[in-house]
């Protein structure tokens, strides 16, 4: 069969339809998302969820009992009614008691009702907000290499998707106990009004489960295609948004639009597919009510003339034939809601069980304020992969106020060096101190408020101003705040905010410029009042004159301070008092501004022909080169 006829096929389908372009990128989620239909280990994983609401639990479940005994009364009361107070020989007493036990039944039905949903709702709404703030909380702990290596998506996809369909299934699995009850006291209860009867009104049932079995696989195939179509289309809209300023930038309107089209229409067809499988066995069903009905008014009509059978029972057999197939459909959804929901269970149980691999040791000590605030690297190796060294027996040390830089070459593992002193990784071998002690033998949360880093892109949250700033130090007051940005150079823009201070800044800090932004991470390291201060090319993605006022700033936020500094305009670390080349993960060359252009080594290099724009060269070598011009 050729890729040709597949098409046709699909246009044939499909009519009025335009078939698929040939896509120019690919984009395939893998999910698992039909699952064992019961799995004990992840009811059990679930279940510590819904535990402390066993209680409601137990309330649901007696409530949907009374429910499901009031669906089965009031048949067998109308049936009643209809044999004892209106037909010959009734009397108005026996139809007036009917009457009265409807109502009581009716009553009960509703209150059972309200309070199984009511119940259920809670329960399931209480059990979600758990699960996602025990996943929150552990994505909050695990280590960076695990966020590294993971896509957001799909911890989003998680968080969201997942808890959504374990709602779906706590919602629904209290009900399916009432549909078992009721279908299974629908049996009970037309076998013992009429044995033959009721035998004979079954007699559908195999044809029904005969259709399911073959039905089963396929609509199972088709609702997987369906799901994994349409989380593909709603990743490609999310790139296509996320990146429109990109799209814009380059002109790509139609290609996006083309490409977002073809997972679209691929999307409409699985889904068409999905809901022809999902529509199918409602004629069905209602084919096999209509024989079983049919049935009972013939048969049950023959009798009924012969006088073998009451008029009530022929009555109560078309009210329990109408609501048979009710719980035998429910059940049926709840059957792939249920296989939905365990591989939720064990995706969501997946998050919780992350290892978090750097873990406080039982006895670590914390760090105070009067610590002396050196860095050493003893030894220092350290891979992302085994196979791939970024940090070779690298040893320094940074004296306690001093400021040092880290440069070379992009890869040379500067800022790998920068993540080891905050623990965001484990060293393979060898030690990384602050204050003296083994980073692995302090607690994380004294080493956090130790270590201040001010990022290349500066993170910025939803929120005001004065709250971004005060970020990781909530008891920092307003003047504390105030003072901060003037001291960094942010209080002017700040103030000219429409709210100032208390100004809403959008998502990631969207309405700020990239040097505002990167002013109000300077101003937040200030308030964090920490003692080692770690920038990471925080002057990279700026203006030359935010530039100046940064550095203007870092005299201020450096003061009292260790500061170790990643810049690649070589100029703004002119002035640090040491300097450390690392090239290919080892340290090559050590020593001040002065001595490394003297050594002519790679530092030199560096500065003189790849990282200095014109205005950064010192005066001698500016005047040299005009020199040399004019001789030309």
């Amino acid at each position: 069969m050729n890729v040709l006829d597949e098409d046709e096929r699909e246009v044939a389908a499909f009519p009025g339809q335009r078939p698929p372009r040939a896509s120019v990128g690919s984009h395939r989620i893998e999910e698992d998302v039909f699952g064992k239909a019961y799995d004990p280990q992840t009811v059990r994983r679930i279940w510590a969820f819904v535990r402390p609401y066993r209680a409601k639990i137990v309330l649901s479940v007696a409530a949907v009992l009374v429910f499901t005994a009031t669906q089965l009364a009031i048949p067998l009361i109308i049936g009643r009614a209809i044999d004892s107070g209106m037909t010959e020989g009734g009397n108005a007493t026996n139809l007036l008691w009917a009457v009265a036990a409807f109502a009581v039944a009716v009553i009960f039905n509703f209150g059972a009702s309200f309070v199984q949903e009511t119940e259920v709702g809670k329960v399931a709404e209480n059990v979600l907000f758990d699960m996602r703030r025990a996943m929150f909380a552990q994505l909050q702990r695990v280590s960076l290499s695990f966020m590294d290596k993971t896509e957001v998506g799909r911890l989003m996809s998680r968080l969201q998707g997942d808890v959504n369909s374990m709602q779906e299934f706590l919602e629904t699995s209290v009900i399916s106990v009432g549909d078992m009850v009721l279908l299974i006291g629908i049996v009970v209860v037309l076998l013992s009004l009429d044995f033959r009867l009721g035998l004979l009104t079954l007699s559908t049932m195999p044809i029904l489960f005969i259709v399911r079995i073959f039905w089963l696989p396929p609509a199972k195939r088709a609702f997987w295609n369906a799901h994994e179509t349409n989380s593909i289309t709603a990743g490609a809209m999310a790139e296509g948004i996320n990146g429109v300023r990109t799209v814009q930038n380059l002109d790509r309107q139609k290609v996006n639009f083309d490409l977002f089209d073809d997972k679209a229409y691929a999307n409409l067809r699985t889904q068409l597919i999905g809901s022809r499988f999902a529509q199918v066995m409602v004629p069905i069903v209602d084919s096999l009510t209509g024989t079983a009905m049919a049935i009972v008014v013939v048969v049950g009509g023959s009798l009924a003339l012969n006088g073998k059978l009451e008029i009530g029972v022929i009555v109560a057999f078309l009210f329990y034939i109408q609501r048979f197939f009710d719980p035998i459909r429910s059940l049926t959804m709840q059957y792939s809601i249920m296989q939905r929901a365990m591989t939720s269970g064990r995706r969501i149980t997946e998050v919780l069980d992350i290892p978090a691999s750097i873990t406080d040791k039982p006895d670590a000590i914390s760090l105070t304020r009067d610590m002396d605030g050196s860095v050493e690297f003893r030894n220092v190796n350290f891979a992302y992969d085994p196979d791939r060294p970024v940090l070779k027996n690298v040893s320094f040390t940074v004296n306690p106020g001093e400021t040092v830089a880290l440069i070379g070459p992009t890869g040379s593992g500067k800022t790998s060096a920068m993540a080891l002193v905050h623990r965001f990784y484990e060293v393979q071998s060898g030690a990384v101190l602050v204050g003296g002690h083994d980073v692995r033998d302090i607690t994380q949360q004294s080493l956090g408020e130790q270590v201040a880093m001010v990022l290349q892109e500066p993170f910025l949250f939803t929120g005001s101003v004065f709250d971004n700033i005060r970020y990781n130090k909530v008891n920092a007051t307003r003047q504390d705040v105030i003072d901060a940005a003037t001291a960094v150079g942010a209080h002017e823009f700040i103030e000219r905010m429409p709210n100032g201070y208390d100004s809403i800044l959008e998502q990631r800090g969207s309405n700020l410029s990239l040097g505002q932004r990167q002013l109000l991470s300077f101003a937040r390291a200030l308030v964090a009042d920490a003692k080692i201060l770690v920038l990471d090319e925080a002057t990279a993605n700026i203006d030359s004159y935010t530039e100046r006022q940064i550095q203007k700033a870092l005299l201020t936020l450096l003061e009292g301070r260790t500061g170790m500094v990643i810049a690649h305009r070589l100029a703004t670390i002119r002035g640090a008092d040491r300097i450390f080349v690392l090239q290919n993960g080892e340290l090559i060359e050590t020593g001040n501004h002065d001595e490394l252009m003297e050594l002519g080594g790679l530092y030199a290099k560096l500065y003189n022909m790849n990282y200095s724009s014109f205005d950064d060269i010192p005066d001698e070598l500016v005047s040299k080169a005009n020199a040399k011009a004019a001789s030309t």
